[in-house]
């Protein structure tokens, strides 16, 4: 008997990250010394308060049954006074705020509430693989807003054809962006509220990294936006905020008929976050804003070894104030894949090819900044004995 897969999953290249494992372990298996620095999850553990919460609710059984679809309320309240103290965003939490498994699983499930065969979904490239692929699985059509170094890695809405534009229900975006660390720039946001207003579009702000900044740089919210509100939501996570990527626990906010979408979706998909690992979410939303600086100043530390060492091989890195990322150009003459390839298979070093995030991506490479300063200036040490 054979077995055929889904259109939907034929028409997909390799999940990049998967791919990446797969090749990364074929090094390995050669009794390679492998410097990973492909996916971004912090290596440092989560904070003490949250690791006892979340024990805590562990011991307690009332939070061994089903939790709620949206979310227990008092996650759904801390989510929306966090939002309040740090962004001034006025949120209901009855209607306004609910739990994700991780913000992947609201991306991942986002178009299916809204999306219908033939609309368009508009997504940032390079940028979050599962943006492209969540268009795919609801039965739209991707079309991709090249970000390019001259515009800052921020899309120009004015190049979208009008045709595409009306036929869009969703635009994807990210800021502070992975992969190319970039910040919204000055009326950005401001340009994204008036694009989707004038068309009809339903704005998701993918906001994982608002919380990883330094140098002084505060991101905004993109629900700070006047008229944000009316046509989008946020996706939030508290994964790289607060070394949490394994509980899977973030939020989307915003708008309450778009939220209550996805909801809707998710109710017929999964049964919500376990309450205990919710409660950890609580306590970790409550933490003082400085210690959560202490700890992402490892991030900043990181970045000057790894983007010293870089400059100093002759590479350009985009200049950061956020994410746990360096976005470089590869050397000459090479491509994204071909410079990744080399690093792995000659240096035992785990980078991530531009092109993996979209074709805009080609002619540079993602570095995650997580593992200690000693393994990152390690990895641009034998970056150096290539002699590219």
């Amino acid at each position: 008997m054979q077995i055929e897969r889904a259109q939907r999953l034929r028409v997909l290249p390799p999940y990049l990250f998967k791919e990446i494992d797969r090749l990364r372990e074929e090094v390995r298996a050669r009794g390679v010394d492998i410097i990973d620095l492909g996916v971004g999850d912090p290596d440092l553990p989560s904070p003490a308060p949250v690791v006892q919460a979340g024990q805590k609710g562990m011991a307690d059984g009332a939070n061994h049954r089903y939790p709620s679809y949206a979310g227990l309320m008092e996650f759904r309240r801390a989510v929306a006074e966090w939002y309040k103290r740090r962004f001034g965003v006025q949120l209901d939490p009855a209607s306004q705020v609910i739990g994700l498994l991780g913000s992947k699983e609201g991306v991942a499930h986002f178009p299916l509430a809204f999306v219908d065969p033939g609309d368009v979904v508009l997504y940032t490239s390079p940028g979050y693989p599962v943006y492209r692929t969540s268009a795919i699985f609801a039965g739209g059509e991707p079309y991709p807003l090249d970000l390019k170094a001259e515009n800052g890695f921020f899309p120009d809405l004015e190049a979208v054809p009008e045709e595409v534009a009306r036929r869009a229900k969703i635009l994807f975006f990210n800021y502070p962006n992975n992969p190319t660390s970039a910040e919204a720039p000055e009326g950005g946001f401001e340009r994204v509220v008036d694009f989707a207003l004038k068309h009809g579009i339903i704005v998701c702000h993918d906001a994982a990294y608002t919380e990883m900044t330094f140098d002084g740089y505060r991101a905004p919210s993109f629900l700070q936006t006047p008229g944000a509100l009316e046509c989008g939501v946020e996706l939030h996570s508290l994964s790289k905020t607060f070394q949490m990527t394994g509980w899977r626990v973030g939020m989307a906010v915003g708008r309450a008929e778009i939220v209550q979408g996805l909801l809707d979706i998710k109710s017929n998909i999964d049964s919500g976050i376990f309450q205990a690992v919710q409660l950890a979410a609580v306590a970790a939303l409550a933490m003082d804003e400085e210690e959560i600086k202490r700890t992402h100043d490892v991030y900043r530390r990181r970045r000057q070894v790894c983007a010293a060492g870089l400059e100093k091989l002759g590479l350009q890195v985009w200049p950061s104030r956020a994410t746990f990322y360096v976005w470089a150009r590869v050397p000459d003459g090479l491509t994204s894949t071909d410079w990744a390839s080399r690093l792995l298979q000659e240096a035992g070093v785990v980078v991530t090819p531009g092109n993996g995030f979209g074709s805009a991506g080609e002619g540079w490479f993602r570095i995650a900044l997580s593992l200690p300063e000693a393994r990152l200036a390690e990895a641009v040490g034998r970056m150096e004995k290539l002699k590219f």
